[in-house]
């Protein structure tokens, strides 16, 4: 599923416009960026949970030339599955 599908299953469960659920879809997946870029955690009962982790700089290597390189210390999106959704996936 894309997020095509998403604003088109939107609009037919819903009786919204597309422009509706297009605007339904943008506004939650624009909180859900926002709160991780504020650094909160997201959590979704039953599906998920979202937050940031960080992680430290190191020296590593180019594998194409073998030159040395400091990889800076970065902040990533860390993707957490929920019990019921791990059971629901398990079971098909």
């Amino acid at each position: 599923m894309n997020k095509y599908d998403l604003i088109e299953t939107l609009r037919k469960e819903t009786n919204l416009t597309k422009t509706q659920a297009e605007q339904v879809v943008e506004l939650f997946f624009d909180e859900m960026s926002n709160a991780l870029t504020n650094g909160d955690r997201v959590e979704i009962r039953g599906l998920c949970s979202i937050y940031v982790k960080s992680y430290k700089g190191y020296t590593g290597r180019n594998p194409k030339t073998g030159k040395i390189i400091e990889v800076p210390a970065k902040k990533l999106p860390f993707f957490k599955c929920g019990k019921e959704l791990k059971d629901r996936v398990d079971y098909q």
